[in-house]
């Protein structure tokens, strides 16, 4: 895997998608705690997308529920949004895959890393996407930052500093107690994937875990990616009253600071040691419009990428390897 590559892929903003005819794409699940997200999304996007289904124990107004058999032979069916239970996800997402379906598959992907693998290297084999659910890859303030780092504003990179916690009511604290990696397993790979996208797999990863809780959830983590010039520190506490505002993904390098907070406002305070681009030399805040709905831009970018207009910018090498790296930070592999 080379990180230059995902950072060139990363530079443009997908505002808009190209050609009149409307692409036809389902979703598999309800379950997912962004699903109705993704399919309010999917269905705002009247010019690009038709919803052909859906399948899962909620049903959406105006949508047609079916079986997931159904829903794959929906005629001229291009992608199917995975939004079951973790558990089933990376299963449902191979089913798409093998039935000749792009997939647009939310986070983690899958409780094992061999079954991930195998999913994501086969869609590649077959000339298929699978898109994570990593909205963060979308936001205007995480897509001028892979472009300071492409172009060199911040100089070498040797310090990230990423935070995305929340305080877990009762039902979240079962789900994410039922999970082995705990909170981090299911939240921090947000932060991960766009770490990696900086700076590539970790030479080693270091986990930490100290629960607040008396009810076993691992609620409060910490993980260290261990780079040859460079530490990225990952915080997901699930205690935190203030967890959202206080959300965060700071970058540090030789030549400048590039910091977000809270993580999806963008709201960015810059320090460089030169003016680059539109910005002055010095330190400087500024805040950059973000669209209201967080999931749009996922799949205005897949409707272009399933008319052939364009490729993924992360493929199957980054995802295998952020998948590997959730695991090992949330202390699941050793």
């Amino acid at each position: 895997m080379k990180r230059r590559s995902f950072l060139l892929a990363c530079g443009s903003s997908a505002l808009a998608a190209s050609g009149s005819s409307r692409l036809r794409i389902g979703q598999i699940g309800t379950e997912h705690a962004h699903a109705a997200g993704k399919m309010t999304a999917m269905r705002s996007l009247t010019e690009l997308w038709e919803v052909g289904g859906v399948t899962g124990p909620k049903g959406y107004d105006g949508v047609k529920s079916m079986t997931v058999e159904e829903l794959l032979a929906v005629p001229d069916l291009k992608a199917v949004a995975v939004e079951t239970t973790i558990e089933a996800s990376c299963e449902m997402a191979r089913r798409c895959i093998e039935a000749g379906k792009h997939v647009h598959l939310d986070k983690p992907g899958a409780l094992k890393h061999d079954e991930f693998k195998t999913m994501r290297l086969e869609a590649e084999k077959r000339g298929l996407t699978v898109q994570m659910g990593y909205m963060l890859r979308y936001n205007p303030a995480f897509e001028l930052l892979f472009q300071a780092v492409r172009e060199g504003w911040l100089g070498e990179i040797t310090e990230i500093d990423a935070a995305m916690g929340k305080l877990a009511d009762p039902r979240t604290r079962q789900q994410i107690g039922a999970l082995e990696g705990g909170g981090l397993f299911e939240l921090g790979g947000h932060i991960i994937d766009a770490t990696m996208t900086i700076l590539g797999k970790p030479a080693a990863v270091m986990a930490f875990s100290t629960p607040v809780g008396t009810d076993g959830v691992q609620d409060n983590q910490m993980a260290v990616l261990k780079y040859a010039k460079a530490t990225a520190v990952i915080r997901c506490n699930h205690t935190d009253p203030f967890g959202g505002p206080r959300r965060r993904f700071n970058v540090t390098g030789t030549e400048g600071t590039f910091e977000i907070v809270p993580l999806e406002s963008g709201k960015v305070n810059l320090s460089i040691t030169k003016a680059r681009g539109a910005y002055n030399k010095g330190a400087q805040s500024f805040q950059l419009d973000v669209p209201k709905d967080r999931y749009a831009a996922e799949f205005v970018d897949l409707a272009k990428i399933v008319r052939g207009e364009k490729k993924l910018a992360w493929d199957a090498a980054h995802d295998i390897a952020v998948h590997e790296t959730v695991l090992r930070a949330a202390g699941v592999w050793k």
